[in-house]
């Protein structure tokens, strides 16, 4: 009858471990295709591996026990100490996982080293103790019997227990209600287990009590995962969107109906602007003061993102009307100073090249607010830098005076201004672009169509950058100034 009870015993014991071998097995699976964070998603299964690990080798050891001979004797000492050693190692990485769910990532670093410092103690001890049988032995018939120091087996994990709890307590605040019941179920189940195997002695109810903690603890912690992941998503999508619509509304804000003024044929005009995120810093702009004066303007405001898109459509605003105003560069570009000075918060500016053509005369008048050279050319001749004064940025300093300058533009002259998103264009080694690529690229074209100049200067940079990330915004404008309207 007591054999008959005793395999019986064995029989509940073994369906058990299988059990949990097989839950254990299929989370990993499950774990496997979860779209949680990557590094999340492996520790989780380290886990349940361990937790695998931990009650194969305890069913391993239970079909071994009571076979003598000493291969048997070998095996079932290796896979007691394997057994032993995982249990240390399951309670290390859950008082990390409890770290980091408290503390984050940062800070848990000192806390882990001490947890694995006694991970590493344990594991000593269970090693010595395979030899000497100071916690454990097997007799003749390879039955294992725990001697008078077993405790001591299981002191460093207690320890880490005892620090796990300690920590939910502590920082109860930090953990949501689920996770924190979670840490608490798999922290108590094998108590409860220990004392219910007083009462049914010969059930290994500590090791599917271990795994049923551990399966629910990851199945409340990935499911609350996966709520914030699906809120991500969400917000990403709705963040996006509304860049989405930021864009459109920035590209809107520019000219960009093109032919610009096909009833008027004393010029030729084209710009575009390729932002480096969603929405950019960079603006340009060109528009009638009245029948005879063209502004012009081309600016680059500091910073990225939807900040400089913001500051750059203020910026633009207040230079458009300014110089409408004015009808004179330097004091447009004055007032704008003093404009964007006095609600700057955010320490951000702009440089600005801002020119008025004269169109029955093709007098340009500009001034140069720390943008880059502009580019012009001559009936006959080539490309070349016009190197104006440059005053200070807008909006970098309350009260500066700026400076201005006057070119004559003759029949068939094209001005070419842009952004430092075309020189500082950078390819895969960090080389730049640069103003002599550049000046290279608008001499190489046969034509004077500023389009065509346009569209040969976006084709030379992509070129040259190859799959090298866009840094900074690309902005050019071009002009070509084709004489005064012979019906005027």
């Amino acid at each position: 009858m007591g054999e008959f009870a005793l395999s019986t015993t064995n029989l509940i014991n073994a369906l058990m471990i299988a059990a949990g071998i097989g839950v254990c097995g299929l989370s990993i699976v499950q774990l496997r295709k979860s779209p949680i964070r990557q590094d999340v998603r492996k520790f989780f299964i380290a886990f349940l591996w361990t937790v695998l690990v931990y009650i194969s080798m305890h069913l391993a050891r239970e079909l071994l026990e009571g076979h003598p001979g000493d291969v048997i004797r070998f095996a079932i000492g290796t896979v007691t100490f394997i057994e032993f050693s995982a249990s240390g190692v399951m309670t290390l990485m859950l008082v990390t996982m409890i770290l980091f769910t408290a503390l984050g990532q940062d800070a848990i670093l000192g806390h882990v080293r001490a947890a694995a410092l006694l991970t590493g103690i344990h594991i000593l001890a269970l090693l010595i103790s395979a030899f000497t049988g100071f916690f454990y032995s097997f007799d003749a018939n390879n039955v294992y019997h725990r001697e008078k120091w077993y405790i001591l087996s299981n002191l460093m994990p207690l320890i880490m227990m005892i620090q796990g709890v300690f920590l939910l307590v502590r920082h109860r605040d930090r953990f949501e209600k689920p996770v924190r019941r979670a840490f608490w179920v798999y922290l108590i189940a094998p108590l409860a287990a220990i004392a219910l195997q007083a009462f049914v002695p010969g059930i290994q109810f500590v090791i599917i009590a271990t795994v049923a903690g551990a399966v629910y603890m990851f199945a409340v912690i990935t499911s609350v995962l996966l709520n914030r992941f699906e809120k991500q998503r969400m917000d990403a999508s709705r963040i996006e969107t509304e860049l989405s619509m930021a864009t459109r509304i920035q590209a809107d804000m520019l000219p960009n109906i093109f032919p610009a003024f096909p009833e008027r044929s004393e010029f030729d005009i084209f710009a575009s602007m390729s932002p480096a995120k969603e929405v950019g810093g960079d603006f340009y702009d060109f528009f009638l003061i009245d029948e005879d004066h063209l502004g012009l303007v081309i600016a680059d405001v500091s910073g990225k993102g939807v900040p400089a898109a913001l500051f750059m459509m203020a910026s633009k605003i207040l230079v458009q009307n300014y110089a409408i105003m004015k009808k004179n560069p330097k004091e447009a570009l004055e007032a704008a100073n003093y404009q964007i000075c006095q609600s700057r918060h955010e320490e951000m500016f702009v440089t600005v090249w801002l020119g008025i053509l004269e169109l029955s005369t093709g007098l340009l008048t500009a001034t140069n607010a720390g943008h880059e050279y502009p580019v012009l050319k001559q009936p006959g001749g080539k490309f070349e830098l016009y190197k104006d004064k440059h005053g200070f940025v807008l909006g970098g300093m309350e009260g500066v005076r700026y400076k201005e300058y006057q070119m004559k533009l003759e029949k068939g002259s094209v001005l070419f201004v842009y952004t430092d998103g075309v020189a500082e264009a950078t390819d895969s080694q960090n080389e730049m672009f640069g103003t002599d690529r550049l000046l290279d690229t608008l001499n190489s074209i046969s034509g004077d169509d500023p389009h065509e100049a346009l569209d040969s200067v976006q084709k030379a940079v992509n070129a040259f950058v190859k799959t090298a990330p866009q840094f900074d915004d690309l902005t050019m404008l071009c002009l070509k100034y084709n004489g005064p309207d012979p019906a005027a």
